[in-house]
């Protein structure tokens, strides 16, 4: 785990607030000041509350015990430097989740996190950084200095095309001994599931910026939970596992997109919170067996929200491509339990690329015609979504 990511969390431990109140705060509006990172929420009384960030996306997490909302909060304008959505994650009779969506990953060596509630009508949260100046500037060379350093684009732009690549994990459905389901002539899911995957890892890797990793690379079993092991020893932006549905009814067909329900998502949280082996990894980022057990389960629950968020909306592009290419079998993204799916820190999303079952689409998935088109539709869905959403410190943010 990165130093940052443990200087974070050690901040948003002392950023706890000791005041006692008899009765639930009202949250009455935001401001944005006109330093770089700083939010102050207009309250009725001093709150007990808690701020951190995460990674993966970037985000400042606040939590406000005891509080409630009396309307909807301003969002941060366009222009904002830093942040870029404010959301409600959560609220309830314990009190409230924000968070604040950032453009730019922050760390303790340029940004100080820092919290106030001295004065019992405002809440001061923010990130304020340790190098750009805030506020008026009235010295002339120092309007110069700044005057000058926009004009930096290109030397900051050669920088960032230094970035990482967006790392795509590739699973091929079944394998080995696991042949998966069978069309009636006999076609075998694992053989066509890994076709449509090289494809798709072919162009995954002729994109400047975009890396594939096989989860599987020839004809032989993985565990589904080795498959996501997999993924997450290759530090995955995203997981997709390719698969062939059937159905014994062979009129049936048509291409799905699946996402992780959110029964499954509970019972996976508890299993990681369960699990030392789990705890141990970095979920986000961070790692959870030094962690408080609100504290590990808070922060596990704002990973795996912002996973299914980002799940959901590269399974949406992927169905949008599809048109044209295979007939739906159903036309909104679909909600399951499967395992592949569980990466509390890795969007992933399921493919059912056709019903193997029926002879027409087992034909299909035999042909290499069929096989690209598929290939190809998922590609310009994921690229899609990365082009909007790609990390800021990938290749891909500075195309």
């Amino acid at each position: 785990m990165k130093n940052y990511h443990k200087k974070l969390c050690i901040l948003a431990l002392q950023c706890f607030s000791a005041v006692a109140f008899a009765e639930q705060i009202q949250i009455n509006s935001l401001a944005y000041d006109k330093q770089q990172g700083r939010l102050s929420f207009a309250v009725t009384a001093s709150p007990k509350h808690r701020v951190f960030v995460m990674e993966n996306p970037s985000r400042l997490v606040i939590d406000i015990k005891d509080a409630s909302l009396t309307g909807a909060l301003r969002q941060p304008p366009s222009t904002h430097p830093l942040f870029a959505k404010l959301r409600l994650a959560t609220q309830n009779a314990a009190g409230l989740r924000l968070v604040m969506d950032l453009k730019k990953p922050v760390s303790p060596e340029k940004f100080t996190l820092m919290s106030n509630n001295s004065d019992e009508h405002r809440l001061v949260v923010g990130l304020t950084s340790k190098t750009t100046p805030v506020g008026p500037i009235k010295n002339a060379s120092l309007q110069t200095a700044k005057k000058a350093n926009t004009t930096k684009p290109p030397e900051l732009k050669a920088v960032a095309n230094k970035g990482r690549d967006i790392i795509i994990a590739i699973d091929a459905g079944h394998g080995g001994n696991d042949p998966g389901a069978h069309g009636p002539r006999g076609t075998e899911e694992k053989i066509v599931t890994f076709a449509i995957a090289q494809k798709l890892a072919a162009l995954v890797n002729a994109q400047p910026g975009m890396r594939a990793v096989m989860i599987r690379k020839d004809d032989y079993y993985v565990g589904l939970r080795d498959r996501m092991q997999i993924a997450r020893a290759a530090k995955a932006d995203l997981f997709i596992s390719i698969h062939a549905d059937a159905f014994n009814d062979t009129s049936v067909r048509g291409a799905s997109v699946f996402t992780l329900s959110t029964k499954g998502a509970s019972s996976e949280a508890i299993r990681w919170l369960e699990k030392s082996e789990n705890a141990a990894e970095l979920v986000g980022g961070v790692n959870l067996s030094d962690k408080e057990d609100m504290l590990a389960s808070v922060l596990l629950d704002l990973s795996q929200s912002a996973t299914l968020s980002a799940s959901q909306q590269v399974a949406d592009s992927v169905l949008k491509h599809f048109d044209g290419i295979s007939q739906l079998h159903r036309d909104s993204v679909q909600k399951a339990g499967f395992i592949v799916l569980k990466s509390p820190d890795i969007p992933s999303i399921l493919v059912e690329t056709a019903f193997i079952s029926n002879p027409l689409e087992e034909q299909n998935l035999l042909s290499t015609r069929y096989q690209t088109q598929m290939a190809k539709a998922i590609f310009k869905g994921v690229y899609h979504y990365f082009k909007e959403s790609a990390p800021v410190d990938s290749r891909m943010a500075a195309l």
